[in-house]
């Protein structure tokens, strides 16, 4: 098991099938909170690549005092914020054709983002209005909502990932849903109103 004093031994032996173990049990939980802090699937996936880089790397330092998994989630989240802070907004303009490596313009590919017509548009419409509210929750609340209501931790654990005792985890987590609490039910209230109409 990944937080079993030998699994941990192995890792800092550089076992080769330990490693692959560590990424399969815990890459999904890492990417989704970096993808949550981020907003960004193409910087979750460079979070990813840092986080395990870095703790194998550190491997040696882990001093097993908290479970390897929150030590992974405090790796991931020091990298998202570190991404977060030297982001800067780039613009590309969807009209002038990219260059191949020959030098021929080429014209751009956009992914398609039309739904299948047979799916619940409310399903899909609330989720955005869901994640649009937790991307709008201050830096402090969204990375307590999403470390303890997203990715499951206990507040335990959430506190050992921030640096934070738990009385503030409680604090803000609670803020934080109230926050949601409000966005969501403008965005029910809304709707309840225009199906009456």
């Amino acid at each position: 098991m990944p937080d079993d004093p030998a699994f941990v031994e192995r890792l800092r032996a550089g076992d080769k099938e330990a490693c692959a173990t560590c990424v399969r049990e815990h890459s999904t939980n890492v990417y989704n909170l970096a993808l949550k802090l981020t907003g960004d699937p193409a910087a979750a996936e460079d979070v990813l690549q840092e986080t395990f880089l870095s703790a194998f790397r550190a491997i040696a330092r882990f001093e097993a005092k908290s479970q390897l998994s929150t030590w992974l989630y405090r790796i991931a989240y020091n990298a998202a914020l570190m991404r977060l802070r030297r982001r800067q907004v780039e613009t590309v303009s969807l009209d002038e054709p990219v260059e191949d490596g020959a030098g021929v313009p080429q014209p751009r590919d956009l992914a398609d983002w039309s739904e299948n017509p047979e799916r619940a548009v409310l399903d899909a419409e609330m989720r955005r209005v869901m994640d649009e509210a937790v991307g709008a929750l201050s830096e402090t609340l969204k990375s307590v909502f999403v470390l303890r209501d997203v990715n499951g931790l206990s507040t335990a654990q959430t506190a050992q990932v921030l640096g934070l005792s738990e009385e503030a985890v409680k604090s803000r987590l609670l803020r934080a849903r109230l926050a949601l609490r409000e966005k969501l039910s403008v965005y029910v209230a809304g709707r309840v109103a225009e199906a009456e109409r």
